[in-house]
């Protein structure tokens, strides 16, 4: 009987192969455990692009929530006095129906700029990528140098100088955290307030400054650690690609039919045909998300384009054409035509429009203010005194207005009524509301049938004038 051994296991805590089946993770190991991602840094026209548009980003991010218009926050969510303010306008508890409407709006047109043009929201436009490649990774080169650096030092024992780069990293990304948290939490205080709070100190707003420390928190884990698993774990939206995409979506590909076979870079003639690849694993190593994009189309591709610039680089010093890497879709990657118009995108681009639609109409059609007139809880619907039949309403007016404003209420009938209203001229702050009372009268001789009154409320701040219908009830109108 012959025997044979078997051969030994691959090493367990060993990187995987640049050849990696794409549907094993580019940050994992063998074993399962994460590998700390260090991007090679790039140089090209599509980083630079991101860098103005990251700037732009930082600065709206940031900036606009410290900003007032019209003596009122920019943006402020102020939930717990359930008031909203957005870029001029006021909005309350009612009107949350249109922020359905907004998130809406985004939901489907992210859906159509996936099925159109791949993950690019997330490597051009999404908060952590924003802030993860704008703001914390250059941190981390400005203190650290560059990969092959940051590599050397992970591995490095720990010494003075070690300490002392990763304690200045450290401490720059907590003085950035506490800035940006500072930030995100006067979206829910307001500006102004919130640098009252600041300078009062923690002890007399605990809920704020706690509100700071956790966003702080938050921040800090997420941008020192987390990072990129965030992409290519946890987010909802990067789980979803594989649905969204289709044969004829735009992303990041790579030709194969013009790298293969690759091989590497020889001056004298070739012993067989190659291809432009010459597996370089530059593309790799600039990677955010640890991809080999060779290996078509995968989840965790941001769209940042970061290999593209990597690999034009390398073909012109190879003095070869570019666009080895690029946006296409997988049926041109292939050298097949593409279909622009597809059924999928024409409905992700009819239901944002749509929202979009149905949102502007509502914020157009959108009074200043709110006024509701019912009848008076408690009482009798109508009080027949005699010869004279009375109906108690009660006015509710609801200032929506970013400032204060003045109404104006008169009620006008079809026949001689008597109208009493308990205060006709009212002053309302902004997303203040008053109840005012409102009696009718009219004699029974002119009340043959159900009455409609018409009330007239104008507001002096917008110069908006609403009118609403009332029904004067009596016993001649009951059961009609």
């Amino acid at each position: 009987m012959t025997t044979t051994s078997a051969s030994p296991p691959p090493p367990e805590n060993v990187p995987l192969p640049a050849h990696a089946p794409p549907s094993i993770l580019g940050t994992m190991k063998r074993d399962g455990s994460r590998i700390t991602l260090h991007p090679a840094d790039v140089k090209g026209p599509w980083l630079t692009r991101r860098r103005v548009v990251f700037a732009a980003l930082v600065a709206v991010y940031v900036v606009t929530p410290l900003l007032t218009i019209g003596g009122r926050p920019a943006i402020q969510l102020d939930v717990a006095a359930r008031r909203f303010f957005l870029f001029g306008s006021t909005f309350n508890a009612q009107d949350f129906w249109m922020v359905l409407l907004l998130a809406l709006s985004f939901v489907f047109g992210l859906l159509a700029v996936t099925a159109w043009r791949g993950r690019v929201w997330c490597g051009w436009a999404c908060p952590q990528t924003v802030f993860l490649e704008g703001v914390y990774r250059p941190i981390e080169r400005f203190f650290e140098g560059g990969r092959e650096q940051r590599l050397k030092l992970d591995a490095a024992p720990w010494t003075a100088r070690k300490v002392a780069l990763r304690a200045a990293k450290y401490t720059t990304y907590l003085v950035v955290s506490v800035n940006v948290a500072h930030a995100a939490a006067a979206v829910f205080v307001g500006p102004r307030e919130f640098l009252a709070m600041i300078a009062e100190g923690p002890a007399l707003h605990l809920e704020a400054f706690l509100l700071v420390m956790g966003f702080t928190a938050v921040l800090m884990f997420n941008f020192t650690w987390f990072r990129e698993q965030f992409c290519v774990v946890l987010c909802p939206y990067g789980r979803l690609q594989s649905v969204l995409h289709d044969k004829d979506s735009v992303t990041v590909a790579y030709f194969e039919q013009r790298g293969e076979p690759r091989g590497k870079a020889t001056k004298g003639p070739a012993l067989a045909p190659k291809g432009d690849c010459v597996d370089c694993n530059r593309c790799v190593a600039v990677c955010p998300t640890g991809i080999d994009i060779r290996n078509g189309l995968q989840m965790e591709c941001l769209a940042c384009l970061q290999c593209v610039d990597a690999c034009d680089d390398v073909m012109h010093k190879l003095k070869r054409p570019p666009g080895l890497i690029g946006f296409a879709s997988q049926r041109q990657a292939q050298g097949l035509g593409r279909r622009v118009f597809r059924p999928r995108l024409a409905v992700y681009a009819a239901l944002m429009l749509t929202s979009l639609g149905t949102l502007g109409f509502s914020l157009a059609t959108r009074t200043p203010f709110e006024s509701n007139v019912i009848r008076t809880k408690g009482s009798n619907p109508f009080v027949v005194d005699g010869r004279k039949v009375r109906n108690p309403f009660e006015v509710h007016l609801v200032n929506k207005n970013p400032g204060a404003s003045r109404f104006h209420l008169a009620l006008s009938a079809p026949v001689p009524a008597e109208v009493a209203i308990g205060t006709p001229d009212v002053e309302l702050g902004s997303l203040s509301d008053q109840r005012v009372p409102v009696v009718v009268t009219i004699d029974r001789e002119h009340v043959t049938g159900p009455l409609e009154l018409t009330m007239e409320i104008s507001d002096s701040f917008s110069g908006t004038t609403k009118r609403q219908e009332v029904r004067f009830l009596s016993p001649m109108s009951v059961g009609r």
